[in-house]
This record gives C-alpha cells, sequence and structure tokens, in this order.
C-alpha cells in the first residue's frame, strides 16, 4: 500500500523588488514537490522577477544583453543557484555596478549548468550575457524557411527546460516569477511575447535601424512561458479581446480557422471562472514548429497543420486556451506531475468543444482519445508498464498518456459525482490554487477535503490512488463513444471486406474522421489496394496534414515505395513531431529497407526542424 504525503506545505516571504506587483507565489516544499530538473535551490534564495534587455542578431544568431532577476532570501543566504545552458556568462553584477563573485557548474546534456552568484546582500542582481547560436529554446530560420521568404524568423520553445538556454533564472515549473522585456530588433522585423505589449504593433524606432519592443507579464508564471517571436509578422482580430498573428500571407486563414476563439472563452469562463490574462491572442508560426500549440500567456502559439479551412482542428485552439486556468494558472511543481496540465487541459478541452459545437463533436474528440489510450498502454508494454502511470519519473510518461489518461480520469470522476458536483468543484479548485503550483498529492488532498469529504463508498469507486501512482487503465475508466465515427467504422468495415475505396465517400469529412479510417485500416495491404486508396481518396496530394502523416504510416507499414517522394516531401515541410516522429519510428522498425530512407530524410530535413524536433528524430534514427 503506497502512503500519500500530507498536502504540499508552502514558504512565502515577504517580496522585496519594486519590480513585483504582489506576493510572490509559493514555492512547494514536500519531498514530492522536488523538482529533480533544476540546480536551484529555491528555499534558499529564488528569483520572483525577471527583466529581459536584449538584442536580436540574425546574422550571428544570438541574444545579447542584461537580464536583472529580483531575489527573493531566507535570512542568512548568502548565494543563489540558477538554471543556465550553455549561456555565454559575461559579468554579474549588483544594481550599483559592483561585481559579484560567480562560478559556472559543469555542464549536463540534458540539464544544463548551475550559475552560483554570490548575493553579498543584495536583492536584485544583474547578468550581462549572450546566447549561443544552438540554443536549444530558439530557432532562427532561413528566409526560404518561412511563408514570405523575404526575412528570417525566430521563435522560442520553452517547455519544458529549454528556457535556460535563453534566460539565466530559476528553470523550474514551481519557481513562478514576473517579468517584463525590451527586445531590440532590425527595423523592419515585429516582435511579439507571451506578456502584454507596451509599445503597440510597430514597436518604438531607434538609432541604428532598429526597433524596440518592451513587453509586461505582472502575474507570477512557470519560467517555461517566457515566450517570443521575430519575424515579418501582421495581426488580424478575431473579437475585442483576441486576434491572431502570423505572417501576412497566412494571415486571413489563420484568422479565418481561429474564428471561433471568442465563442471559446466565452464557454471556457461559464465553465470554471474568470480568464485571468487580459488578452487571448494568437501566433501562428512556421511549419518548423514542433508542437500542436503552445499555451504561452496571452499568445498561444499555433502549428500551422491545423488550417485546413474547415475550423476541424479548433481543438488545438481549445486545449491551449483550456490551460489559460490548467496549466497556467495552477501549474504543475514538477514534471513528473505533468498530467496536473495536460490530462485537466485535455478534459476542459473536451468540454469547451462541447460548448461550442454540440455534445456529438466532442464525443467524436473524446472517442479518438480513447483509441490513442489503449494504444499508447499497448506500445508501452501493456498494463503492467511502469511508464503507464500518471505520476512517475519525468518525461517517463509514455506517448500521450498524460493527456489522455488524465483526461479520462477526470471523465471518470464527473461519471461518478454527477456534472454539476464535479464542475463546481473544479471551478473553486483552480480559485483556491490559482497562480500557484501543484503536485499530484496536492491535487488528490483537496479533492478529498473538497469533494469527497469523507465519503468511504465515494472513495472506493474513484479508485483514486490506483489512478494516480498505479499502472494500467482502471476498470472504472469512462469510455465515451461517437456516433459519427461509429458511421465511419462501418464504412471502414466494408472497406476491410473487400469493397470498393470509391464508396467510402470521404467528402464533408473533418480531420477526425480521417484519422479513424486511416488508422483503423489493417497494417497490410496490397500495392493494388495502396494504389486504389491514394488514387481514389487523394492521400499523397492532401493538404490535410494529420491526413498524409496517416497515410504515410499505412504506405511505410508496406514498404509502398511510390508514397516515398510525397512523404519525403512531408518531413521536409513539417516539423511537428506527433506528425513526424510516428514516420521516422515506422520507417526505422522497416529494419534494413526502412533504416537509410529514414536517415536520408533526416540529412535533408533536419536544417528546418526546431532543435527540439531535430534531437528528437535524431534520436530515433540513431544520429545523436
Amino acid at each position: 500500500m503506497r502512503i500519500l504525503p500530507a498536502l504540499a506545505a508552502a514558504i512565502v516571504i515577504a517580496a522585496p523588488a519594486a519590480a513585483q506587483t504582489g506576493k510572490p507565489a509559493p514555492i512547494l516544499t514536500t519531498p514530492e514537490a522536488k523538482d529533480a530538473w533544476t540546480h536551484a535551490e529555491p528555499q534558499v534564495a529564488r528569483v520572483t522577477h525577471v527583466d529581459l534587455n536584449l538584442d536580436v542578431d540574425f546574422a550571428s544568431k544570438t541574444l545579447s544583453g542584461v537580464a536583472t532577476l529580483d531575489v527573493l532570501a531566507a535570512k542568512g543566504a548568502t548565494k543563489i543557484v540558477l538554471d543556465v545552458d550553455d549561456l555565454e556568462i559575461q559579468q554579474v553584477t549588483c544594481p550599483k555596478g559592483k561585481p559579484l563573485p560567480f562560478a559556472i557548474g559543469p555542464r549536463d546534456k540534458d540539464l544544463g549548468s548551475a550559475l552560483t552568484v554570490q548575493l553579498e546582500g543584495n536583492k536584485q542582481i544583474l547578468i550581462r550575457y549572450k546566447t549561443r547560436p544552438g540554443a536549444s529554446a530558439l530557432q532562427w530560420l532561413a528566409p526560404e524557411l518561412t511563408a514570405g521568404k523575404k526575412i528570417p524568423y525566430l521563435f522560442s520553445q520553452g517547455q519544458p527546460i529549454n528556457n535556460r538556454s535563453w534566460i539565466p533564472t530559476q528553470d523550474s515549473p514551481g519557481i513562478r516569477q514576473t517579468w517584463s522585456a525590451t527586445l531590440t530588433v532590425p527595423d523592419g522585423f515585429v516582435a511579439v511575447m507571451s506578456g502584454e505589449r507596451l509599445d503597440g504593433d510597430k514597436g518604438e524606432l531607434v538609432p541604428h535601424q532598429k526597433r524596440r519592443f518592451r513587453f509586461r507579464m505582472d502575474k507570477p508564471v512557470p519560467p517555461y512561458l517566457i515566450a517570443m517571436a521575430v519575424g515579418d509578422l501582421a495581426f488580424k482580430a478575431t473579437g475585442p479581446r483576441s486576434g491572431v498573428w502570423a505572417e501576412p500571407s497566412q494571415l486571413d486563414a489563420a484568422a479565418y480557422e481561429v474564428g471561433d476563439v471568442e465563442k471559446m472563452i466565452d464557454a471556457a469562463q461559464a465553465l470554471y471562472g474568470p480568464y485571468r490574462w487580459g488578452r487571448y491572442d494568437m501566433l501562428v508560426l512556421p511549419p518548423s514548429f514542433p508542437y500542436g500549440g503552445m499555451e504561452n500567456p496571452t499568445l498561444t502559439f499555433l502549428t500551422p497543420t491545423i488550417i485546413t479551412g474547415d475550423r476541424s482542428n479548433t481543438d488545438v485552439v481549445a486545449h491551449e486556451l483550456a490551460h489559460s486556468w490548467s496549466g497556467n494558472l495552477v501549474t504543475n511543481a514538477t514534471w513528473s506531475d505533468s498530467w496536473l496540465n495536460e490530462g485537466f487541459t485535455t478534459y476542459f478541452e473536451n468540454r469547451i468543444m462541447e460548448a461550442v459545437y454540440g455534445k456529438e463533436r466532442a464525443a467524436m474528440y473524446a472517442d479518438l482519445d480513447w483509441d490513442g489510450l489503449v494504444r499508447d498502454i499497448k506500445d508501452a508494454g501493456g498494463q503492467d508498464a511502469p511508464t503507464t502511470r500518471l505520476h512517475g519519473d519525468p518525461g517517463a510518461t509514455f506517448g500521450q498518456l498524460d493527456y489522455f489518461k488524465g483526461s479520462t480520469f477526470l471523465r471518470t470522476i464527473e461519471a461518478a459525482v454527477g456534472r454539476s458536483n464535479w464542475d463546481a468543484y473544479l471551478r473553486s479548485y483552480f480559485d483556491r490554487h490559482a497562480f500557484q503550483p501543484q503536485t499530484t498529492a496536492g491535487f488528490l488532498a483537496d479533492l478529498r477535503a473538497n469533494l469527497i469529504k469523507g465519503d468511504k463508498a465515494l472513495e472506493a469507486k474513484l479508485e483514486l490512488d490506483r489512478w494516480a501512482y498505479q499502472a494500467g487503465l482502471p476498470d472504472n475508466a469512462v469510455h465515451v463513444t461517437s456516433e459519427t465515427l461509429a458511421a465511419v467504422d462501418a464504412k471502414l468495415a466494408a472497406f476491410n471486406a473487400g469493397g470498393p475505396a470509391s464508396a467510402v465517400q470521404p467528402n464533408g469529412w473533418a480531420t477526425q474522421q480521417w484519422l479513424r479510417f486511416l488508422n483503423g485500416l489493417p497494417r497490410q495491404q496490397s500495392p493494388a489496394r495502396l494504389k486504389e486508396l491514394d488514387e481514389t481518396l487523394g492521400l499523397s496530394a492532401s493538404n490535410n496534414a494529420y491526413v498524409r502523416s496517416a497515410w504515410a504510416e499505412l504506405a511505410i507499414a508496406n514498404r509502398y515505395e511510390p508514397a516515398l517522394p510525397g512523404i519525403e516531401a512531408f518531413v521536409k515541410r513539417v516539423g511537428r513531431g506527433l506528425l513526424i516522429y510516428p514516420i521516422y519510428k515506422d520507417l526505422m522498425a522497416q529494419g534494413d529497407w526502412g533504416k537509410p530512407i529514414a536517415l536520408r530524410f533526416y540529412e535533408a530535413a533536419k536544417a528546418g526542424y526546431h532543435p527540439n524536433a531535430a534531437a528528437g528524430v535524431a534520436k530515433i534514427v540513431g544520429a545523436e
């Protein structure tokens, strides 16, 4: 029997610096809240505010300037420990300019280095530094890799621990910080960040043909949510509190695709309380962006692969919006509990989709997630595989189980206690823990105190500890089924029984229907059958990136060489891990036939990938 730790305690010391707009967020100090992915010792001294003043140099692919950190130290503390990864630290001083002693520890390939600064009684330190061209959080795109192909592009991706490659701070989700920033870029470029804009859309023209943009985030956030992008960007409003940034040639299509966002904001607030971040803007990035979306506050980053002209992938927008509550407002204290972000958000996303588009569309998404849940458990090694636990070693949860198993856990609680009770609880939960970190133990303790309230029968029915701490899928899991996908299943069965591809008639299918059909096809198909599928359904020519990826997996499973040119073009154009990792994995699984193809594709495509995606593919193909 596992004995749960008590509800996490917190340490809060009065804030010292004028930059702070309120009390600093608490630090959780119980054993399960200790973050294995940071060098920081926040119980001794912690960062409460980061101010960045950086020059963006596309020629050298570096950022350079000064980070000013407000420090909150325990009585008698003499030093603060920060996270850095391959930064060139040039000088550390106090506000009056006096140099402060510092030391950089050995570099760990995953965690970077510890930067230890002697405080000498100071509550603020200034770090002059420069990034390296290969900083893991930053992707510098040549003009030919952008939509406009005129000027280069830069964007950051901080989650989980990449921001230490461009910001010297305590890079842990449990150490929330406010921040401000000034970015100086070449004239003709536009900078955006995940905070309030202080200089309008055009910034301020400064000497040497440069333009300055200033930003501010006055709410404490986990440092992985500090994000920026610089390029040829334009803005279009989608409502009174929302809008989208994109390269000009993509702007109208992007604005149409996310045009329901105001309805989503209304639905989210009606469910779980006020949206507390001011504006909700979005940035559609170039195809090399490695994720579907990233929930950076006030500026969600989105992949262009969701733009299919039919708004069938707006679940990505709903997901990132939901993170404004689960993830950004209440954050996992360590990456061992990432399901507190992603499982909660996947559940909340589905509720937003139901409110905006109806129960059947939400059921379609939930049913597909169930497919992913079953598939991930099988691929992880089955019900007893330790990587199927929600709480475990950081980064060890298999596939998307933190999303799928986590959301199914919450849906199972909803079914047991009733939707109205569950919604009231969740709304109060977000209020109680707003702008704070959380652990699995803390969530379960809150659940027991504020929802179960000593009801032993309900406690036994829910099996909370089994869901949170044990492998596999508990027997009480709730599976939502979709009538829409059942109709697809009927067509799939007819085709698998030998029916013609012409009878499938997918006109008007949303992405989810395509995925149900393509993923449901047996992996063994004859070349003639594959040719029929491709020519009849237009798979190789599809503008839907999800369809292209699923078709590639089927073709590779059958070593269908006529599909290879299209697959190569696809992995060169798209850098989203969800869509390209399976392709490389499937090629490698094909042994002597597939391995050289995978390596050839990777060598041709890697220059256009974000460092995270490039490293992920390199690991798959053995080119690390």
